[in-house]
């Protein structure tokens, strides 16, 4: 028997509520086809918690018999008493809705290619039933690959076959018991995970290198910095706090000198400080006066992380009060750009799409900004205002598992990592400082901790983190962005410190 804390951990991801045994209804966007119809599956909780997980998985040929049988199984199961449920059951009535060829495992770039083979094959992995049963035909071979793969890193799921015909509630009434599967069990491990044991891991993998000084490779940095590595920092810093010179020219690597910001502050390093006085100084002209908006935003919110926070942690260290108002002057610049009506940012002015990380990095950014701006600073109220009713904008697009989609409000697109874990961070920040209700937002912290948990491996592989992403043109091209299923420098670093945040650095 698990202890009540996994019990409790393996069925808030799984989207089942830990404290009910009444029946409870949980809808998933599994993912969208490639004419963008959306994937759905529909969840009713055991009566206990501690229960195995079966999936009834049909139409992978599109709509069949099957279909409306499993619609009435997951309607008749959600009718018996607690007591006669004794397991977690999802029903997926149409896998392939449109219908597409499959092919297991999925073959191409999730999820410009083969969306639906990639959508199954990922969202069964993080899921980790203990059964799937599939109703009809299976001529792409999904339950082959299900039990002789690692699914997605996660690991092997045991199926069994039915007719078409054969889905019923006694079916599932008579099944045998049911043994816990290798992708459960792989799942439990990763939930079992202390935050600080999560850094650690993540920790001999990513923040080893700094050749570049950019945000990327810097994040980790910060992070193995938390983490009270500094030596192993300081080695990798030493060649630019000696002399080596490099270019500031663009956003990324603006954004990178948080590094000897955040170094400087732990250390109380001049040179260190100088290098980062030196790119927020880019702000300014020659005669020292306040620019328009700091250099190479790009037109893009990215830009709401990449210089804010190392311009207030530039007046921090300083002292001097111009970085606080030029740090005012850019978030307002750029919100006037890109904020839109209904409180989401579109992430550049070529499309009116809100990407995820086109909102993640405004929520980190005002977070962080928030943390080192002073209280009594005239831009501290608006800053804070636009902070809050970004977060209050965000948190009714957290999906069943806790996560944020590669289009924030766009059923069925993927659901990514990086930016949970940014949104993750910015709450956790809010929480700590008292600028959020703990009553509202602690919940979704919890949500989006364990949903980062399932999707990275103790490897350090994460599950559906997007690529580096410029300006785009359109939102075909933000849903079609690949998500990259292995390991990920930017996820890297920004779940490492996603972890530290929860261990409450």
């Amino acid at each position: 028997m698990k202890n009540w804390r996994v019990v409790s951990l393996l069925v808030l991801v799984l989207g089942f509520p830990v404290s009910r045994v009444s029946a409870q209804d949980t809808v998933w966007d599994i993912g969208l086809s490639a004419q963008r119809t959306v994937i759905q599956a529909f969840g009713v909780n055991a009566g206990v918690a501690d229960a195995r997980t079966v999936v009834y998985l049909g139409g992978l040929s599109g709509a069949s018999p099957a279909t409306a049988l499993i619609r009435t199984l997951h309607e008749d199961y959600a009718q018996l008493p607690g007591a006669e449920r004794a397991v977690h059951l999802i029903a997926i009535p149409v896998a392939n809705p449109d219908p597409e060829t499959l092919q297991f495992p999925p073959q191409g770039e999730a999820y410009g290619e083969n969306p639906v083979s990639h959508a199954l094959w990922r969202w069964l992995a993080v899921h980790a039933p203990d059964l799937v049963i599939i109703a009809g035909p299976d001529a792409a071979g999904l339950g082959e690959a299900l039990q002789r793969e690692q699914v997605a890193g996660v690991g092997a799921i045991p199926v069994q076959v039915l007719p078409e015909t054969a889905v019923s509630l006694a079916h599932l009434l008579q099944l045998p018991a049911v043994a816990e599967s290798a992708a459960r069990q792989e799942l439990t491990r990763r939930l079992q995970r202390s935050p600080q044991q999560l850094a650690e891991q993540l920790a001999q993998i990513y923040g080893h290198d700094f050749s570049t000084p950019a945000y990327v490779p810097g994040m980790s940095l910060i992070g193995r910095m938390a983490l009270g590595e500094m030596d192993a920092v300081a080695a990798l810093l030493r060649p630019y706090l000696s002399g080596a010179e490099f270019a500031v020219d663009n956003a990324s690597v603006m954004a990178g000198q948080l590094v000897f910001a955040e170094y400087a502050q732990r250390t109380g390093n001049t040179a260190a400080l100088q290098i980062a006085l030196r790119a927020a100084d880019l702000a300014f002209d020659e005669q020292g006066r306040m620019l328009e908006a700091a250099p190479f935003h790009n037109e893009m919110s990215d830009s709401l992380f990449m210089v804010p926070p190392l311009l207030v942690q530039a007046g921090k260290l300083s002292g001097e009060t111009r970085y606080f108002d030029m740090a005012a002057r850019h978030i307002a610049f750029m919100q006037d750009l890109l904020l839109r009506e209904d409180g989401l940012y579109r992430h550049s002015p070529l499309a009116d799409v809100a990407w995820s990380r086109g909102n993640a990095f405004p929520a980190l950014g005002l977070a962080l900004t928030l943390s080192d701006m002073p209280v009594s600073h005239p831009a501290y109220g608006p800053v804070r205002d636009s902070y809050l009713q970004l977060l209050a904008t965000l948190l009714p697009f957290q999906d069943a598992d806790g996560m944020w989609r590669e289009v924030i409000d766009y059923p069925g697109s993927f659901a990514e990592i990086t930016s949970t874990a940014m949104i993750g961070i910015a709450i956790k920040r809010g929480i700590d400082r008292g600028w959020l209700a703990p009553a509202l937002y602690a919940p979704a912290l919890e949500k989006a901790w364990q949903a980062v948990l399932a999707r990275t491996s103790v490897d350090s592989e994460f599950v559906d983190a997007c690529t580096s992403t410029g300006k785009l043109d359109s939102l075909d091209a933000y849903l079609d962005r690949p998500a990259i299923l292995g390991r990920d420098d930017r996820a890297g670093g920004m779940v490492m410190n996603f972890a530290m945040e929860m261990v409450g650095r």
